[in-house]
């Protein structure tokens, strides 16, 4: 068994990563990202070296199309693309999101399976194939680089997704994904839909063939790799594997999978920058607020962990007695950078920097000062707790949010917890509110409710420390239902209640937002 990565010379054995964590991913249940977290996401997919990232779907909502846009001005070298349905006003609107980009994409689709057809579009197989044709024409008129969605392709009539493959060659489409949409084609089946694809539609082969892989039978990532194998040369994945339902292939486990078996997979390979495997992943999961399971490949804190004593030995004898990869090579080498109280302005910018933040003067301020107070109380940072601080700055949209001034919890073993909270509203005005619950965390909820006249319900909650250690950041995760849908919010702190208090606010916040514009929940591939 070889464990060694292959050179890569040819670039016809090059996949490409499609990275569609703002899209897909974004779908996640209770994920609400702001412009600024979309944009420091792109950014780092940028640094991981993805080939293109879908930005999101800008039909869907105001705040959408501005994130679509914000990456296609500020994010380089990387294709941004947007998503749309087959129809003029979506691919529109998608042209216009990555209108400023030097390498915009729009990513068009129409769902194939007579079940789809029936219930959810309700068309014709004719109609289907006009309205893909249509819009693939349309998009070629806006961009060059056109891809094309056959949703829910594994489940359709070959002959027919062949068909209307052929039909959006014609128009120009230069990229055709056929998708896993629910997650249940197995990789020997995929494999002989793909290859009868190829069959009735040669055309296929003068294109880049895409895959997207749902993981609802665990088998996103199996079924990617079966797909490259018979000719495909793109995959479409999520950092962390989230997403819809049970989430996408996963990015870093596809980008590991062929720099380790590189030599049994014929010499494939992909462009990404491993090393930032690591940060793109607690980015991810800080921004969404999904948190990694510990057992999860690559990125879990548990994947180079040893408890065994007999695999602890034979691991200091030889790392390949029982790892098959380099926990360096995912960027997991030993972080040095550790700043004090008395770090000054110049050494936090410049830690920063080497962490891969390039703030403006009014961010590096604020995060100035936010250094400084924890600082004071927690003595020491690591580049971890850096990170963690700054992710969650990103969160808070000026003029938009709601602040957590100050709070006072009770507790007793004989009396209800009781809470007093002062909220800073976006205005500048100042509320007090107080509540009692069955817990600390419920009083504080009810107090907030109290102050701004909010009514959330706790769905979940989840506590983590940011780094190991007494004098650990405390990350709290709530997501909440609030007029119907549920929002998630995160928040860091030194108090694991201030940081719980500060998570409800920006689940409020982002339910707010929500409420701004009206969100079309159109579905996806």
């Amino acid at each position: 068994m070889s464990t060694q990565a292959v050179e890569p010379h040819n670039d016809a054995n090059r996949v490409k990563i499609f990275d569609t964590t703002l899209r897909d991913g974004e779908q996640s249940p209770g994920i609400t990202l702001n412009t600024r977290e979309k944009l420091e996401i792109a950014h780092q997919l940028r640094r991981l070296g993805v080939d293109i990232i879908e930005a999101g779907f800008p039909i869907t909502s105001p705040g959408d199309f501005e994130a679509v846009r914000a990456i296609s001005q500020e994010v380089p070298d990387v294709v941004i693309a947007a998503l749309a349905r087959a129809n003029e006003k979506d691919v529109t609107i998608a042209g216009e999101a990555v209108r400023e980009s030097a390498q915009g994409r729009i990513h068009t689709f129409i769902a194939t399976s007579d079940i789809h057809l029936e219930y959810k579009l309700r068309m014709t197989r004719d109609r289907v194939l006009e309205a893909a044709a249509n819009a693939v024409r349309l998009a070629r008129t806006i961009v060059d680089d056109v891809e094309f969605s056959c949703e829910d392709a594994t489940r359709s009539d070959p002959a027919y997704v062949a068909e209307v493959v052929g039909a959006a060659i014609a128009e120009g489409a230069t990229t055709i994904n056929l998708p896993d949409t629910v997650g249940y084609t197995m990789p020997n089946e995929f494999q002989r839909f793909l290859l009868e694809i190829y069959e009735r539609c040669p055309e296929l082969r003068n294109v880049t063939l895409s895959l997207h892989c749902h993981n609802d039978l665990g088998l996103a990532v199996a079924n990617s790799l079966a797909g490259i194998e018979v000719g495909a040369r793109q995959i479409e994945g999520c950092v962390n594997g989230i997403g819809e339902r049970a989430g996408n292939a996963s990015v870093e486990e596809i980008a590991m999978i062929l720099r380790t078996r590189a030599a049994d997979l014929g010499g494939l390979w992909c462009g990404i920058e491993t090393t930032e495997i690591t940060r793109a992943s607690r980015l991810v999961s800080r921004l969404t607020g999904y948190a990694i399971q510990p057992n999860k490949a690559i990125v879990g804190r548990n994947a180079f962990a040893h408890e065994a004593g007999i695999h602890q030995h034979g691991v200091l004898s030889n790392p390949l007695t029982y790892e098959i990869m380099d926990a360096q090579s995912v960027g997991l080498a030993h972080n040095e950078i550790v700043l004090g109280k008395h770090s000054g302005r110049h050494a936090l910018d410049h830690a920063l920097q080497e962490l891969g933040y390039e703030l403006d003067r009014d961010e590096l301020n604020a995060a100035f000062a936010r250094f400084k107070d924890i600082a004071d109380l927690k003595g020491r940072l690591s580049g971890v707790d850096l990170e963690a601080l700054v992710n969650d700055e990103l969160r808070v949209e000026s003029g938009s949010s709601f602040l957590l001034d100050s709070l006072s919890v009770a507790t007793r073993t004989d009396a209800a917890p009781e809470a007093t909270v002062v909220v800073a509203d976006p205005d500048g005005a100042h509320h007090t509110g107080s509540g009692t619950g069955d817990g600390p965390v419920n009083a504080l909820m009810h107090a907030i409710d109290d102050a701004i006249g909010s009514s959330g319900v706790l769905l979940e909650y989840q506590v983590s420390a940011v780094t190991g250690g007494t004098d650990a950041l405390g990350e709290a995760r709530v997501v909440c239902e609030i007029g119907g849908r549920s929002y998630a919010g995160q928040g860091v702190s030194t108090d694991v209640l201030e940081a719980t208090a500060v998570a409800y606010l920006r689940a409020i916040d982002a339910s707010r937002r929500a409420g701004h514009g009206e969100r079309v929940m159109a579905g996806g591939v």
